[in-house]
């Protein structure tokens, strides 16, 4: 389980990963100079600069399905559970040539192939991630009308994307006391004193 900067911490390692094993040089090959970016709807909107890059975009948040089964199964209601997430990603390639575009992103779909898994070790230290974390990192299956979808409420033009979701990320409830939870009502009494 995690702290609020989870979310974060879970696309910015995954960018970070990639970014640190991206060869130089790969079959004989000379690969294309490539940066590696989390990127959010604002800086996607005002446009990228030049050059070969792959971006990482979290267009979406859904509650991962067997997290809420767990909430409704507990046996206590006011008892805290972690909230269960799924993160919803496109990886984006950006080039101004075919070449560079589709060798950088094979390799980085290969590289989320090959290492699908990230443990607490490798996820970055802010979010506070327990030492038996685990978030894996999975293909996920889009029709070309919901990509185009995303890609006209985004507005630059379509670029090759390849979606991912990444699950489970846990959620820290609030470490509040039992006793120290904000009061958000009261009953009083009222009532005439008799006299005597």
């Amino acid at each position: 389980m995690a702290n609020v900067y989870a979310i974060h911490s879970v696309g910015s390692s995954i960018m970070t990963f990639l970014r640190n094993t991206y060869p130089k040089q790969l079959a004989g090959h000379a690969m294309p100079a490539c940066q590696f970016e989390l990127v959010s709807s604002s800086q996607l909107a005002e446009g990228l600069e030049e050059g070969t890059r792959i971006t990482f975009y979290l267009y979406r948040i859904t509650v991962n399905e067997h997290s809420r089964q767990t909430r409704r199964s507990n046996t206590s209601s006011d008892s805290f559970v972690p909230l269960g997430l799924d993160l919803h990603y496109l990886l984006t390639a950006w080039s101004g040539n075919a070449l560079d575009e589709q060798v950088a992103l094979a390799w980085a779909i290969r590289q989320l192939h090959q290492y699908p898994v990230l443990d607490a070790s490798s996820l970055s230290p802010e979010a506070g991630w327990s030492g038996e974390e685990v978030v894996q990192i999975i293909p996920a299956e889009l029709t070309t009308e919901d990509i185009m979808r995303i890609w006209d409420a985004l507005h630059p033009s379509y670029r090759l994307s390849v979606s991912y979701v990444a699950r489970l990320v846990r959620l820290d409830p609030d470490s509040e006391a039992e006793g120290s939870r904000p009061v958000v009502a009261a009953r009083f009494t009222h009532g005439v004193e008799a006299n005597g």
